[in-house]
Parts: C-alpha cells; sequence; structure tokens
C-alpha cells in the first residue's frame, strides 16, 4: 500500500477552481512507498514545486486527492499535516541561535522542555552540529546552515519531509557533500522524503525513484538506472542527457528496431569523432572545447548536428576539418519501449 497516494492532483493558478488558465498541474497520479526518498525532477516550470506546495497544504488543489498514511489531507490545514518542509533559503530565523531555530517547532508543539532539550540536542548531533548550538545564523556556513535546517525539519519528526531545491545555493563540492549526508539521514531516520531538483545528478544519486515532470504531467516514473539508461520518451532523453537524438526514420546507422521504437539517442560520450571514412556518418566540425581527458566536438551532419568526443592527446581535428563519427550501438537508448512501472 502507498504510504503517499496523489490521485488525478490538479492545480490551476487563476481566480477560481473554474479559472480557463491552463493547469500548472494536469491530473497527476504518484504512489510513493513509506520510508523512500522520491524525486521530482525537470525544468523550471514543469509543476514539481506546485505538486510540493499542494502536498504540504500551502495550496489548494483544483481537483484530485492526497492521501498521507491512510488520511486524506486533500482539505487540511498544513499546521495539521505533520509534514517537515525544507526551502532553498533554509527560512533560518536570523535572531535565534541555532538551538533555538531547532527547537522552534517543538515549542509551538508544546513539548516539555526536558524532552525538548533531548530531542534538539539529538537532532544536531545527527548532523554534526551539536558543537554549534549557541551560535547565530550569520556565524554559519551555506553548507553548516542547510543542515540547521534539515535538523528543524527532522527533530519534529514529520510523517513526511519535503526538500524544495535545498542544495541550489551551494558551491559544487558541498552539492556533493550534502548529496551524501541527506542520503544518511534518510536511512537512519527512515523518514519518508519528496525532493524536488531541477538537478539530474541530484536526483540519481539520492533517490529510490526518480518523477521526471513535464508541463504538469508525468513522463517518467522510475528507478533511476531505468531513467538514466531507457528514457521513456523524446524529452526525458533530452532532459538526462542524450543530446544526440533521432527519429526512427532518421537514423545516422542501420539498425534492427523493435515496431514500437519511435527515437534512438546516444549521449555524447557513446559518439566518437574519428577520422573521414572511419565512421558511419560524414561530417565538419562546428566547434571543439577541451574537457580534460577528452575533447568534445560539435559537428555538422546531413542529419543535423552531432556531439562527440575524441581523446585529447593527439586528436588533430580545428573548426572546418572533415571527420567522421562512429556511433557505439551496444550505448544507443531506445525510446519507446515499454516501461517496467514502478513498485508501490
Amino acid at each position: 500500500m502507498s504510504y503517499l497516494l496523489i490521485e488525478g492532483l490538479r492545480i490551476t493558478y487563476g481566480p477560481s477552481a473554474k479559472s480557463t488558465a491552463a493547469p500548472a498541474v494536469h491530473g497527476l497520479h504518484l504512489a510513493v512507498p513509506q520510508g523512500q526518498l522520491i524525486s521530482l525532477l525537470g525544468p523550471s516550470g514543469c509543476g514539481k514545486t506546485t505538486t510540493m506546495r499542494a502536498i504540504a497544504g500551502l495550496l489548494a488543489p483544483s481537483g484530485g486527492r492526497i492521501t498521507l498514511a491512510g488520511q486524506d489531507i486533500t482539505r487540511l490545514p498544513a499546521h495539521q499535516r505533520d509534514i517537515g518542509l525544507v526551502f532553498q533559503s533554509y527560512a533560518l530565523f536570523p535572531h535565534l541561535n541555532v538551538f533555538d531555530n531547532v527547537a522552534f517547532g517543538l515549542r509551538l508543539r508544546q513539548v516539555e522542555a526536558q524532552a525538548l532539550r533531548q530531542r534538539t540536542l539529538e537532532a544536531l548531533a545527527s548532523v554534526g552540529l551539536a558543537d554549534f548550538a549557541q551560535r547565530l545564523p550569520a556565524q554559519l556556513s551555506g553548507g553548516q546552515q542547510q543542515r540547521v535546517a534539515l535538523a528543524r525539519a527532522l527533530v519534529i519528526r514529520p510523517r513526511l519531509l519535503l526538500l524544495d531545491e535545498p542544495l541550489s545555493n551551494l558551491d559544487a563540492r558541498l552539492r556533493v557533500e550534502m548529496r551524501a549526508e541527506l542520503r544518511r539521514l534518510q536511512r537512519e531516520s527512515g523518514v519518508t522524503m519528496l525532493y524536488v531538483t531541477h538537478d539530474q545528478d541530484e536526483a540519481l544519486g539520492l533517490s529510490d525513484r526518480i518523477v521526471v515532470m513535464r508541463e504538469g504531467r508525468v513522463e517518467q516514473d522510475a528507478e533511476p538506472a531505468a531513467v538514466y539508461h531507457q528514457p521513456a520518451s523524446a524529452f526525458v532523453a533530452s532532459f538526462m542527457g542524450y543530446e544526440n537524438l533521432f527519429e526512427r526514420t532518421k537514423l545516422p546507422v542501420a539498425m534492427d528496431l523493435p515496431a514500437h521504437v519511435t527515437h534512438v539517442a546516444w549521449r555524447a560520450l557513446a559518439v566518437a569523432v574519428v577520422a573521414p571514412g572511419q565512421g558511419a556518418l560524414a561530417g565538419t566540425v562546428l566547434s571543439r572545447s577541451y574537457a580534460g581527458e577528452r575533447l568534445e566536438f560539435w559537428v555538422r551532419t546531413a542529419r543535423g548536428d552531432v556531439r562527440g568526443v575524441a581523446p585529447a592527446d593527439g586528436t588533430p581535428w580545428q573548426e572546418g576539418d572533415a571527420v567522421a563519427l562512429d556511433f557505439d550501438l551496444q550505448r544507443a537508448a531506445l525510446i519507446g519501449s515499454p516501461q517496467a512501472a514502478p513498485s508501490t
């Protein structure tokens, strides 16, 4: 049985639920098992944050139903849902120290003083900030502030934790560290998490399942490996980094495909830039860029512009040179194939 169940969720921004404005979320269905971390992934404006805000009770749906742990919370006030929130901006109280920021939710719930202190210190210890209880937010780094926000959300022992782009304000190295920290906290606490992001690497590295959204609808709902290797649509393939996308009738190489396949895609790393005559598709170098151990090329061909790679050492081709492209058939993504249904 699903722990969080969203059935036919519809959200329209307008003067009323009957507004003729295009819905921000169209009849969305989502089933989340207890104890899992599910990512809502997609570009800006796809409806992922709107969906999260409806689950939190910050937006009233135009239609549909939201159930949490068997309770219909569709019209329940936000403060009665027992849901934790972590925002992109952290939303810490600047005049309160770390201890009081974390303890804030417990005080609202009138938790007894001794239990409040114990639970707050335990939450701070869980995020590695036991020695920072008396500091103000301004005295913390961005990563430390994010840990305080996580501790504040977890200390109330929520039934569900919602995280909206929580790492986007951090630098690249710290984002990687915090991804590992978030995964550890989720595993240790067992709390069910719904994570909103536009970052593919975050979703792949964190999630038990990824829900890719586009224009208020679900494009694919599957485990990370399936989303990465078996995109369900041309949109998902493009969003997940398959730069080279071809319609079935315009393939650059001969392939024997099942009837239901509509597109075939390759990542740049699966397309080798080679000397003229040594690859299946001829072209001319439009641009090249250095990427450490390899060079990355955009090549103009009769089938469109293609991105490929070659070793950085000894690669002679410059802009305007004739080259060929060799496609690795074993690393092609066949789009339109039946997708395995996610577990619920």
